[in-house]
């Protein structure tokens, strides 16, 4: 399985655990709730379903909502397919919550568990976090050491766009110290930030996005490394 697919069925398990959904349901929920997720299409979802059906971790029921019976009897077609977990869906599920290895500090990977840090132990939850910081100081010696050998090479236009990713990496690190002193702390951030990534691009290459910043009260998806 690749990554991103593997990123797929954790959010498809994760947003079915609140509430079962039909397909079209799932799919609006993935590209407005979780970012990640908007360029994935039907042709990408529903093999992703039937895998997860087949694995035993979730089971297809007839829509009973009204409106899907009314619409079935209309068009004489049979009532909208409702996807529901298992309860060996479930316990999956959890398995994957409770994993914590260097996938989970990636970009897409990490803004797809951030948003259920609120179904995630507090130990899990602290080490995704200095996971996630570590992985972008790391990219940010990388970035600065690139920046370094590389700028007397480069026009203005292009310096600028090296600094603003550093800036950006610079940001969610700032940010990740704030979550994790928070959690050391014990305090709740249910009220505190929002846990859903946000859709918007940024000019570092973000895919998907990270919750509401603190410090400039803007949003920011998970930086990418700009410098060459």
């Amino acid at each position: 399985m690749s990554r991103r697919a593997g990123i797929l069925e954790f959010a498809i398990l994760g947003l079915l655990r609140e509430s079962p959904m039909h397909g079209y349901e799932l799919r609006k929920r993935l590209n407005t709730s979780l970012g990640v997720f908007r360029a994935f299409s039907y042709g990408t979802l529903y093999p992703c379903l039937k895998t997860l059906v087949a694995s035993g971790w979730l089971i297809e029921e007839p829509g009973s909502a009204p409106e899907d019976v009314v619409a079935a009897s209309l068009t004489g077609r049979r009532a909208k397919i409702v996807y529901r977990l298992t309860a060996e869906g479930k316990e999956h599920f959890e398995e994957l919550l409770s994993q914590t290895g260097p996938d989970a500090y990636e970009d897409e990977h990490f803004a797809a568990r951030f948003a259920f840090f609120g179904q995630t132990s507090r130990d899990v939850r602290m080490r995704v976090l200095e996971g996630r910081r570590g992985r972008l100081e790391e990219r940010l010696e990388k970035m600065g050491a690139s920046l370094a050998r590389t700028r007397e090479r480069l026009d203005d236009y292009t310096l600028e766009l090296q600094r603003h990713g550093m800036e950006s990496v610079e940001r969610e690190v700032r940010w990740l110290n704030e979550l994790i002193e928070s959690e050391r702390a014990g305090r709740d951030l249910k009220g505190a930030v929002s846990g859903e990534p946000d859709s918007q691009d940024t000019t570092s290459g973000a895919s998907g996005g990270l919750p509401r910043s603190r410090e400039d009260d803007s949003r920011t998806g998970p930086s990418d490394d700009t410098a060459t």
